[in-house]
């Protein structure tokens, strides 16, 4: 039976560009939604600017122009960088909207049909010259726990404490640069607490992550739920309130409403009818967000909605964060990068797409972009194995095409067309990274398989024309196989792999009958290695210096966030005592945390001809299980097992660098599981 869904990402902010850790959510979205219709669903993937809110307001005003000319060149360069990353929207609207305005309204009918409006007097900071009440953000001074100056108005960086912004200390408005005065006005809140039993029903019905729920359990749920603000006095950037003139919807209280108002504008401009996907059991809502905005969606949203009578989410898919090199997005590192500045130095958008494939999952792990290993995983996963494929056999056939009927090939397709449900599922439950390790696993063996045919040496010799065509017909179908497993990764790829083949990729069980007696295009490079001058590019395109920040020079490395402790060297050793020492490259298949442990990680590797092996390392302070699965590393392979009390037998050690935290050394590009390390 064919599937309904309604699929939405948060919506971006419009006071900023698209940066490459706003695409972690949006690219994951977008592969799913593209498998669900390559499985023959109907998945509707719409998204909207939030453009709500004091932020455009002041910036409208420091630039000289309406609040509506900001927010229309910044969905401008949203669209832009959304669809140069090959994101697609099926509606891309704004929450300045008509339709924002009415099912805002609806909803607010609810809320008060409910009685769970409350109303009383709120004491904010008032900045005089802009004329504004200040939200957390636009507020600086002295930390009230540690006396740290500099600090925003909600936490300090120094000490981490939170706090509110009338705490501050000689608190300092950054629009202004004034001194704000404690002013009190009228606010209006939502009491979510009432609606407690069908919310938590909710979250037990399977829809989040069961880690995620245990942690809105005990971290909110454990004691009454806080009235929501959902109102700000004039002047302010939104929707007046109808019944409360001069007052304003606080922007997280619109924001989301424009999951539904784009939907509105979608079925509108569709002939649908919008009931039919916010109102009826046989539409799947899901959202996809970032861990962040966890307290907000779990909780208030769904509320929201059942004041308004709308379905509630089917699921919920929650991500991580990304970090790069390791560590937080930083400008003067230059690692804080917009998605315009990874296209401006030349990068291709599918070699990000696939690398966070490879990472994600629907449990909200932080992603690290480590941009070494990002070189490596597209190189030798995409250019390597992939791409290989075609380019070493399409040329051999170009005049040919394929054989008329499909050659013996050991069961190689039939054992990777059985491979697809395992893929499908993995793809259903957002394990993206799964799902690419199985498919890598199918390229492994194709490419085994080109390598024992050798067609270049076969195509030497006319007398081997009819083995060199079946060599190619195999291997090409293979390919085919991949592209079509890659295509909700990788639709670039699989467009390319349509017009190699005449024939487009459309639908998921396309691997299960191979292709016979078809002429083959000319090929085309398909994809080409990631140059590394290219990241170095990016870096320097990044490199910004922002406020109260001094830029690195390029050629400096990244300043170590505390004084370096080097070990001193151990004693002198012959080469003879280094050679007994096997140092193999080892790929991760598998990888988990000790339980009652707070250090070790489990994992399984493999050496490739040499086997398997099951290795504890202390680097769980450095890596989660998923930063690791699929990454080559080096380890020593001759080393004695030893039993690790309580939890298993170590077969062999990780090699790492530092201390706390500790490193993976990575071998270079073209290493293969089990190849020595001298």
């Amino acid at each position: 039976m064919t599937r309904r869904l309604l699929v939405t990402t948060a919506l971006p902010y419009a006071n900023g560009h698209i940066h490459l850790g706003h695409l972690v959510g949006y690219l994951m979205t977008d592969m799913y939604v593209r498998f669900q219709n390559l499985r023959g669903n109907r998945a509707v993937y719409v998204c909207a600017d939030d453009t709500h809110g004091t932020a455009i307001m002041i910036r409208a005003r420091q630039e000289g122009r309406s609040e509506l000319d900001v927010i229309r060149d910044m969905q401008a360069s949203h669209e832009a960088d959304f669809a140069a990353f090959g994101i697609r929207f099926d509606h891309y609207g704004s929450t300045h909207s008509d339709e924002c305005r009415h099912h805002a309204g609806e909803i607010w009918k609810g809320v008060h049909q409910k009685g769970l409006v409350a109303e009383r007097e709120v004491s904010q900071l008032f900045d005089t010259v802009a004329n504004t009440f200040l939200a957390d953000r636009f507020v600086k001074g002295k930390c009230p726990k540690c006396q740290s100056p500099d600090q925003y108005g909600d936490s300090c960086d120094k000490c981490g404490a939170s706090y509110s912004a009338t705490e501050v200390i000689e608190p300092l408005s950054t629009i202004s640069g004034t001194r704000p005065e404690l002013r009190s006005a009228k606010h209006l809140f939502i009491e979510i607490e009432k609606l407690r039993e069908p919310l938590v029903k909710w979250l037990e019905s399977g829809a989040i992550e069961p880690e995620v729920v245990n942690y809105l359990k005990g971290q909110f749920l454990s004691e009454r739920l806080h009235d929501w603000d959902v109102s700000r006095p004039a002047p302010y950037f939104g929707f007046e309130i109808p019944d409360a003139q001069g007052h304003y919807w606080y922007v997280w209280f619109d924001a989301p409403i424009g999951y539904i108002a784009a939907s509105d504008q979608w079925a509108k401009k569709n002939g649908e009818k919008l009931d039919d996907w916010w109102r009826s059991r046989d539409c799947e809502v899901v959202h996809f967000l970032g861990k962040d905005i966890v307290y907000f969606h779990t909780l208030f949203w769904p509320g929201m909605l059942l004041c308004g009578e709308f379905s509630l989410p089917k699921r919920e898919v929650i991500h991580g964060h990304l970090t790069v090199n390791g560590e937080k997005m930083s400008k003067s590192k230059g690692t804080f990068i917009r998605a315009k500045t990874y296209l401006d130095a030349g990068l291709d958008p599918s070699y990000l797409r696939y690398f966070y494939a490879s990472k994600l999952s629907p449990r909200p792990d932080d992603l690290d972009l480590d941009l070494a290993e990002f070189a490596s995983k597209v190189n030798s996963d995409l250019v390597g194995k992939v791409v290989n494929l075609a380019s070493r056999t399409a040329k051999f056939v170009e005049k040919t095409g394929l054989s008329g009927s499909y050659p013996d090939d050991g069961g190689l397709f039939a054992a990777a067309a059985r491979a697809g449900d395992e893929i499908a599922d993995a793809y259903e439950r957002c394990e993206l990274g799964q799902a690419t390790r199985v498919i890598m696993a199918l390229a492994d063996r194709a490419n085994e398989y080109v390598e024992a045919a050798a067609p270049w040496a076969l195509a030497k010799d006319p007398a081997n024309a009819t083995k060199l065509q079946e060599a190619c017909t195999v291997a090409l179908n293979l390919f085919r196989q991949i592209a079509v497993y890659l295509a909700p990764i990788l639709p670039k790829l699989a467009e390319q792999a349509g017009a190699l083949f005449s024939q487009p990729i459309v639908r998921f069980d396309e691997v299960k009958t191979p292709l016979v007696g078809r002429p083959i295009a000319k090929f085309q490079h398909l994809m080409q290695r990631v140059d590394p001058l290219k990241l170095d590019k990016m870096i320097e395109l990044g490199r910004e210096v922002a406020p109260g920040e001094k830029a690195a020079p390029a050629s400096a490395p990244a300043a170590p966030k505390k004084e370096q402790i080097l070990e001193p060297l151990a004693p002198q050793i012959t080469i003879d005592d280094f050679t007994k020492v096997d140092l193999r490259v080892a790929e991760v298949l598998a990888c988990e945390k000790v339980e009652k442990s707070n250090k070790l990680l489990k994992l399984r590797v493999t050496l490739g001809p040499l086997g398997e092996r099951t290795i504890f390392a202390g680097i769980q302070k450095s890596y989660s299980p998923n930063d690791l699965i699929g990454k080559r590393l080096v380890v020593v392979a001759n080393l004695a097992p030893r039993e690790m009390k309580g939890i298993g037998v170590s077969e062999g050690m990780v090699c790492a660098a530092g201390g706390d935290p500790a490193r993976v050394l990575l071998p270079d590009v073209g290493a293969l599981p089990g190849d020595r390390v001298h």
